[in-house]
């Protein structure tokens, strides 16, 4: 028996379940209409979600444009393929749904020992809101393989899907998702990630525009030595609904994860949640992991929730923590730059930028953290640095 499946063995005869992340399963019935009393959607704004969560079949199949480098591939496989192929079960009605409504899959394959060195990027540009578009994804990547893949997401649409990350033993991948939709458009994402043996995964969620956005990501392992980093940047205007969900499952032994999450908002009844969630489970001996949520309130009229949790079944680990913090501007740090000669709205301005910035330079994509930067300072430009009438 090799090390993978003692692991697992382990795990099936001491299967513990988080309570933020129900039992996964394909079947509908396991994942009712939420009521919103529910603790995992406690939080978010069932009324807006345009009856998502109805389950109703999807007016059409989403329309993906590629930049493909040599010796990567996308094709539409069968749905049970999927299945077969290590997809996540789904553990959320969202998913399930998108698993159940999606007539096929798409496999994008990297193959085993590819170094890929152009970005893998599908970008998906919703037409209308009226349109509901259910995806289904998932991604293959070979032992030792190195990639970078990333998602973008822009226009109007109503848009719930289920994507897995099935990274092989020794692979290396840098995995981003750009939530960047019209005032309209409702976002229900879940990102599953399988982490091999001694693999790498980064994983960077980023999310700006929508009405509604509520997306989760998920981390299990393959064997021991997988390490996984979650990484996620978010900007609330008014009336937005930008929430994001985070479960590393520790299931093997001598395995990391990192988790940093930062996000500002601004305007009236601009809301943001985070929910981080670590799972360390007996067999999870000499584990690492640590997560952090920041968030820095701009204007007045905002509402932040914020929640680490850890859940742990051993006290044989090499490290666990959490930090959680919601704050408005420093005033120490605005006094020393107005002290110099700096304006109010500089002084703020830079603040805001010095937040962001260190967590924009962990994305590891030249043409995307540029593109953050001039993001950052359009969505400053919209309130706090408008010039007062």
């Amino acid at each position: 028996m090799t090390v993978t499946e003692s692991v697992q063995a382990a795990l099936e005869q001491d299967r513990v379940d988080s309570h933020l992340n129900p039992p996964a399963s394909y079947d509908l019935a396991d994942h009712p209409v939420p009521t919103g009393r529910e603790e995992v959607w406690r939080f978010t704004p069932l009324k807006r979600l345009r009856g998502i969560l109805d389950g109703e079949a999807g007016t059409s199949a989403p329309q993906w444009s590629t930049e493909l480098p040599a010796g990567v591939t996308l094709s539409e496989i069968p749905a049970e393929q999927a299945v077969a192929l290590g997809e996540l079960a789904p553990n959320e009605r969202p998913a399930a749904l998108a698993a159940a409504r999606a007539e096929t899959a798409l496999l994008l394959d990297v193959p085993a020992e590819a170094v890929v060195a152009e970005p893998v990027v599908l970008r998906l540009d919703g037409k209308s809101v009226e349109d509901l578009l259910w995806g289904r994804l998932v991604v293959r990547v070979g032992a030792h393989a190195e990639v970078t893949i990333v998602l973008v997401h822009t226009g109007s649409a109503r848009y719930s899907a289920i994507q897995t990350f099935v990274v092989g033993d020794g692979a290396k991948v840098n995995v981003l998702t750009l939530q960047d939709w019209a005032d309209d458009a409702v976002h229900l994402g879940r990102d599953a990630i399988r982490v091999g043996r001694d693999a790498y995964v980064k994983h960077t969620s980023i999310s700006f525009g929508g009405d509604v956005v509520r997306m989760h990501a998920n981390v299990e392992y393959d064997g021991p030595g997988g390490e996984a980093e979650l990484l996620g940047l978010y900007f609330a205007d008014a009336g937005q609904h930008l929430e994001h969900r985070l479960f590393a499952d520790h299931n093997a032994p001598k395995t990391k994860s990192n988790v940093i999450y930062k996000g500002a908002l601004q305007g009236q009844k601009a809301h943001t949640v985070w929910i981080g969630n670590v799972l360390i489970r007996k067999v999870a001996e000499g584990i690492e992991t640590y997560e952090e949520n920041r968030n820095l309130i701009l204007t007045d009229g905002t509402q932040c929730d914020s929640v680490p949790n850890l859940e742990i079944e051993t006290g044989e680990i090499a490290g666990a923590g959490h930090a959680s913090a919601t704050a408005r501007f420093d005033d120490e740090q605005l006094f020393y730059l107005r002290s110099r000669g700096v304006s109010e709205k500089e002084a703020q301005r830079l603040v805001v930028h010095g937040f962001f910035n260190d967590l924009i330079r962990k994305v590891g994509i030249p043409s995307i953290e540029v593109k953050l930067l001039e993001t950052v300072e359009a969505e400053l430009a919209r309130n706090v640095l408008k010039e007062e009438a």
